[in-house]
């Protein structure tokens, strides 16, 4: 009789020993590669609304290479902070495809952190102009800080502008991440406009529901990172941008429901034809990604299932070499 199969725990605070901005980046950019190539397999995202604006998101993928599969569940709870406790959480579940065993349980928190941010750092690389130097960044929670840490990570940045919803947060953020990176100069702004204007690259990460960015303020050469619109009914753009720009999603049918595109295409102001490529296209050289150093360009982010499972499966694989976590019977034989 075999031996009953043991599940790899880790905790949120095993994960942060594992991981880092690098290596969540790399993955990204293969797991874009892969998806392109048609070596990954990955269900749209299946949403269970809940009462008070709450919900739970179901994320499963399958990637051939390296070999993976498992699912992420995450949840998004807006009143969360009033309890002291995160308003998103999540858990992965890594399984063995060939015969379903749980490998492994781990804290999802900080993966999603990471891997948006990487696969915004990759979108980054690929359409803003190499010389880029001045972000902008509209919404300041911890997603702000992690989309700032993986730019820093692709650019040299030598200034970085904050708009939060009270200047106050805009000015605790820029305090804060001065420590962090001490390279830019930060600069917290009171409005919108001040934020977007001069910016090389401006990062959208907030909640809301209704457009925060004109077309106006946005210089040639703009590249936009639009972060915050993943679930139906945000909005962070003004469409009349969208319409101008050359528009890269993550994944087309998540972008067209969930997406920055999903409120403009219900209301006819964007016409899902007009989408130029998947990053995956891009990075393949399948699409043309930047066509002059003048050209406005979108990243529309939804959140990739493929980036969570392989960035889990690259963390499960250096726990197991390291011998972090601990491991436990859940099935018998």
């Amino acid at each position: 009789m075999m031996a009953a199969p043991r599940t790899l725990v880790l905790t949120q605070r095993d994960v942060a020993r594992l991981v880092d901005m690098r290596m969540a980046i790399r993955v990204a950019r293969e797991s874009f590669v892969a998806m392109a190539r048609g070596e990954t397999v990955m269900p749209p995202k299946v949403y269970l609304p809940l009462p008070g604006g709450s919900d739970f998101r179901a994320m499963p993928a399958f990637l051939r290479r390296p070999l993976a599969c498992g699912i992420k569940w995450v949840n998004v709870h807006p009143r969360n902070r009033a309890r002291g406790l995160p308003t998103v959480m999540a858990v992965i579940v890594m399984n063995d495809p060939a015969t379903g065993v749980p490998l492994a349980v781990l804290d999802g928190l900080l993966v999603t952190k990471l891997r948006t941010a990487a696969a915004a750092a990759v979108a980054a690389q690929a359409l803003a102009r190499r010389e880029s130097r001045v972000v902008g960044l509209v919404g300041c929670g911890a997603q702000a800080a992690a989309q700032l840490e993986a730019l820093a990570a692709v650019f040299r940045l030598s200034r970085v502008k904050v708009w939060g919803l009270r200047f106050r947060e805009a000015q605790r953020f820029c305090r804060r991440m001065r420590r962090r990176l001490p390279g830019p100069a930060f600069e917290p702004c009171a409005t919108l406009e001040r934020c977007a204007r001069e910016a090389d690259i401006l990062v959208t990460v907030t909640p809301s529901r209704r457009p925060l960015i004109r077309r106006a303020w946005l210089a040639p050469g703009t590249h936009v990172n639009a972060i915050g619109a993943d679930a139906p009914g945000k909005q962070e753009l003004d469409p009349a941008i969208l319409r101008a720009a050359t528009v890269v999603v993550d994944d087309r049918t998540q972008a067209i429901h969930g997406g920055e595109l999903n409120v403009p295409i219900r209301r006819g102001q964007f016409d899902p034809r007009r989408i130029h490529a998947s990053l995956g296209q891009v990075l393949i050289g399948r699409r043309m990604g930047r066509r002059s150093a003048d050209a406005l360009t979108v990243f529309d982010s939804t959140g990739l299932a493929i980036h969570d499972v392989a960035l889990g499966a690259a963390i499960v694989r250096r726990a197991t070499r390291l011998g972090l976590g601990r491991r436990v019977t859940f099935f018998a034989p």
